[in-house]
């Protein structure tokens, strides 16, 4: 025990380097372990430890500095995978589906929207917006100048007279009020007074709400078209399974199509009620 402790002295009072490689990697082999830790502390310089008069050893704690780089990152993002177009092959999908009459009836949609707008959605609400109001009575649909007399009394008031078809009154008032223009008539007997609002901010953003619920109607109609063509499609028992999915994202793509020239439609009236 004693000529280990003197060897331990003598090693110990020498100087000693060791790279940082091995003071990673663990003590050098030619040291007992149960003696001495080694610690890095700067560069590849070690710290012996305090050694007490029997020669033993204590260990103190020192903290390793070891830089660790992280691995280089891909700085592309990842773009968002975008759904791929389809063709529509006109020849194929007609002899499927009627196309033309679905491609009208999209058209009809968009028209619908279109009148609507015009109609509805003007910031001075106008003798001719009125009379063109369609109503529905009995289950049939009429505009309110062949059920009434439609005249503006003066620049803030419109007047319709009912005396003709007062069974009509509770259908047009209702029409009026869920027109999107805005208008609170009030009724005194078989006449209807319709106050002309004022062209406020609050008046131009419920005008371009009214775009959007307009806009949402049309792309339901759409969609409607959309699906019964679907619909008819997987009926057919005279075509494939491969031919079937192809028709019906080609069906899918028009509907899109329409909807986005909707939008756009929509879009543009709103910048046009608010001013931006």
């Amino acid at each position: 025990m004693l000529r280990i402790s003197l060897l331990l002295r003598r090693a110990l009072s020498q100087p000693l380097r060791v790279t940082e490689k091995q003071c990673i990697s663990g003590t050098p082999k030619w040291i007992p372990k149960r003696f001495v830790s080694i610690f890095v502390t700067s560069g590849s310089s070690i710290v012996r430890p305090p050694v007490t008069a029997d020669g033993a050893a204590f260990a103190t704690t020192q903290s390793a500095s070891v830089r660790h780089y992280a691995k280089a990152k891909d700085k592309k993002k990842d773009k968002k995978n975008a759904p791929a177009k389809v063709a529509i092959n006109d020849e194929q999908l007609g002899s499927m589906i009627d196309l033309p009459a679905l491609r009208t009836q999209m058209e009809k949609s968009l028209a619908v929207m279109r009148e609507d707008y015009i109609k509805n959605l003007s910031l001075r609400s106008t003798t001719g917006s009125i009379e063109t109001l369609r109503i529905s009575f009995e289950g049939k649909d009429y505009q309110l100048q062949e059920l009434a007399q439609v005249v503006r009394k003066n620049p803030k008031t419109i007047v319709v007279n009912l005396v003709s078809f007062p069974q009509t009154i509770p259908a047009v008032l209702q029409a009026i009020q869920r027109s999107g223009m805005n208008l609170n008539p009030q009724q005194d007997g078989t006449t209807l007074f319709i106050p002309v609002p004022k062209v406020t901010r609050e008046h131009r953003e419920g005008l371009a709400k009214n775009a959007k619920v307009l806009f949402i109607k049309c792309r339901d109609r759409i969609k409607d078209a959309q699906n019964q063509s679907i619909k008819k499609l997987k009926k057919q028992s005279n075509t494939s399974e491969d031919e079937a999915y192809q028709a019906q994202q080609q069906i899918t793509q028009i509907a899109d199509g329409f909807i986005k020239e909707a939008e756009k439609m929509m879009e543009s009236k709103q910048a046009e009620l608010l001013g931006d």
